[in-house]
């Protein structure tokens, strides 16, 4: 892609490497923010916010041929927002929960340049089939997943075995969209 570079403010090595995919130049560009939303924003719409969040501290920076890429991923079960996990006992429970039951992944993304801006969610329901407590305690002590929303990566052993299905998009389960990014890339600012 002609001369467009992705500045992607993430720190998430998945996202890194799912980025450098679409074919774009790829600078790495971080500013810690406090992940806090308002109490009253509806689930669905918080990875969207927490996106919009991450790219305050880094916008203002921009040059011409560069588009800002922040996003944000939860975990919708039951009602309740699932995030990255305090620790290790708080990773089991999660997995516990999302043991033979479905949920709903939720991506934000935000791409701003000098001179447009497009934000945006992607959805994906994924259906685990029963996990063994074992195999959660085993999972959880291997991959340390506590980086992940909802206490798990797709493309692991956990995704591999307890995954049975899943409805939209496979990228979006890892952190990025990648159909939908693109396709806003190219509209939006190609």
């Amino acid at each position: 892609m002609d001369k467009l570079k992705i500045v992607l403010g993430s720190k998430s090595p998945r996202r890194q490497s799912l980025v450098k995919e679409l074919g774009f130049e790829v600078e790495i560009r971080m500013k810690e923010v406090e992940e806090v939303y308002p109490e009253t924003l509806a689930l669905i719409d918080v990875p969207e916010f927490l996106a919009k969040l991450k790219a305050e501290p880094l916008k203002l920076a921009l040059k011409d041929n560069e588009v800002l890429l922040t996003s944000d991923t939860v975990v919708i079960h039951n009602g309740k927002l699932l995030g990255k996990p305090k620790d290790r006992e708080d990773s089991i429970q999660m997995l516990k929960r999302l043991s033979n039951s479905s949920h709903t992944v939720v991506t934000g993304v935000s791409l701003i340049s000098i001179k447009n801006s497009h934000s945006f969610s992607s959805h994906t329901e994924v259906y685990f089939s029963e996990i063994s407590d074992e195999d959660i305690v085993a999972y959880v002590d291997q991959y340390t997943p506590f980086d992940k929303a909802g206490s798990y990566g797709i493309q692991e052993w956990l995704g591999y075995i307890g995954v049975k299905k899943i409805e939209g998009c496979y990228y979006n389960v890892m952190g990025l969209p990648l159909h939908d990014t693109y396709k806003a890339l190219k509209a939006n600012f190609i």
